[in-house]
């Protein structure tokens, strides 16, 4: 048994497997309301332009589909009507100078990033357009993270040679699994060869960093059939890879439906499947970072996490922080002066915003002092494995342990007494053996979650 699975009990999988966020936020994204207003994010696109030197970070959501993926727990609109995106793209250009025209001489930009749905779903022409019309309003840094999201079913040669030309240095495309069995089951078709060849491509265009997304945890997966995918996308050595435990929450994506939970492998069962994959990919020379990411030492994310300064926001674990982001596009979120901003998951609601000339704005959440330090505990932990205690006393001027008597308590009851934490007066880390339930470990410095002790089922289980 390896060491990412060797201390779980079938009762300490059983205590530890129930629902918990994935904090690519504190809070999350369930304690948004719609108290926080276009109005409101208009105020605060102000107050951020009056930062004119500090960085941005974008995120661009581009949610067209020609097929629905059953498993998918994005926001995504499936259509093969070409001109239903091209008519989004002009729209996009309306919001990017709405928002651009609000923040002044603030334009340096240090993280971009296309995601979706598919971003390659549009054509190069439609593309260029979009990258034409950033450029007119943003200024990308040299050294940005430069990131997209690719589908290697549909992505072409054109395609990958546009991305060079314009300095995209980070392709992401997702996998899942390279089981036909498993494909059958969540609706989506891809062959080896496919992703195998996109991923010659790249390397051949010298993208700097490529990264496959898998999912574990999907119907019809088994321990044998998930170390061979596991040991094909070791042979073809992406840079990154994310190892992500599947989400299935029905109560708010209704089309998962269509997968039967007793299809889907029992807690145990996945459990293995991610020891499989931390065997694989540790004895091949990755690195852990993170709950469920690998990297190759050499790649700029495993640098970060050796050296602590890793980050973790809505875009996943990155090497470039920006105190603000922005998102553009249907249901994308952003972070501006401590207050966090959703458009409209509707793309008629969307439209009409900004034909009225108000940002698309449907819902936020503006933090207190107290998130403050609760977020930059759960960041240090989710992101390093480590809590340096002293530097959050300074930083937020608190006596620690009296500040967080509760949780520490919740600690020492659970993930210290079963060693998947090690604390000391000066630091609190997560054990080889504890990583898998980082997430277990951040909720008990999470206020929002007694709170909602009781209601409806909100996210999906850790393990």
């Amino acid at each position: 048994m390896n060491p990412a699975t060797a201390a779980v009990t079938a009762e300490r999988l059983a205590r530890y497997d129930r629902p918990g966020p994935r904090y690519t936020s504190y809070p999350t994204a369930v304690e948004f309301h719609d108290g926080f207003t276009p109005q409101r994010y208009l105020e605060k696109l102000a107050e951020a332009a009056a930062r004119p030197d500090e960085p941005l970070s974008l995120y661009v959501h581009l949610p067209f589909c020609a097929e629905r993926c059953s498993f998918c727990g994005c926001n995504v609109i499936i259509t093969r009507r070409r001109g239903v995106a091209a008519d989004y793209l002009r729209h996009l250009d309306r919001e990017i100078a709405l928002v651009a025209g609000h923040l002044g001489d603030r334009r340096k930009v240090v993280q971009l990033h296309w995601g979706g749905g598919t971003p390659t779903y549009l054509t190069v022409e439609e593309m260029a357009r979009l990258w034409d019309t950033l450029g007119e309003h943003f200024d990308v840094q040299p050294g940005a993270e430069v990131a997209i999201e690719v589908d290697p079913r549909v992505t072409s040669d054109a395609q990958v040679a546009w991305l060079r030309t314009r300095g995209f240095n980070r392709v992401s495309m997702g996998v899942q699994d390279f089981d036909p069995s498993v494909q059958d089951a969540i609706n989506r078709y891809q062959t080896y060869d496919q992703t195998r060849d996109l991923h010659l491509q790249l390397r051949e265009r010298g993208i700097e960093s490529i990264n496959f997304d898998f999912v574990y945890g999907l119907p019809q997966q088994t321990p044998a059939s998930f170390r061979d995918t596991i040991a094909r996308a070791v042979d073809l050595r992406p840079d990154r890879v994310a190892v992500y435990s599947y989400a299935f929450v029905p109560w708010i994506k209704a089309h998962q439906k269509a997968i039967h939970l007793e299809d889907l492998p029992p807690r145990e069962v996945k459990l293995e499947l991610f020891g499989i994959a931390f065997e694989l990919f540790t004895a091949a020379g990755y690195v852990q970072i993170g709950m469920d990411h690998f990297a190759l030492p050499s790649d700029s994310l495993a640098r970060a996490a050796q050296t602590r300064t890793l980050h973790r926001n809505f875009m996943g674990y990155t090497t470039h922080p920006a105190q603000d982001s922005i998102g553009f596009g249907v249901s994308a979120i952003g972070e501006l002066g401590g207050a966090f901003a959703q458009n409209t998951k509707k793309l008629t609601r969307y439209e009409e915003a900004l034909a009225e000339g108000l940002p698309p704005i449907e819902r936020g959440f503006e933090r207190s002092r107290d998130d403050v330090i609760r977020r930059d505990v759960i960041q240090s932990l989710m992101c390093n494995f480590h809590l340096d205690v002293r530097a959050i006393e300074r930083v937020h001027a608190i006596d620690f342990d009296a500040y967080f008597a509760e949780a520490l308590r919740e600690l020492e009851e659970g993930p210290v007494a079963h060693g998947f934490v090690r604390r000391t007066p000066d630091a609190i880390d997560v054990t080889a053996e504890g990583r898998l339930f980082v997430r277990n470990v951040c909720m008990a410095f999470d206020a929002y979650l007694k709170r909602h002790a009781g209601e409806q089922q909100r996210f999906s289980r850790t393990v």
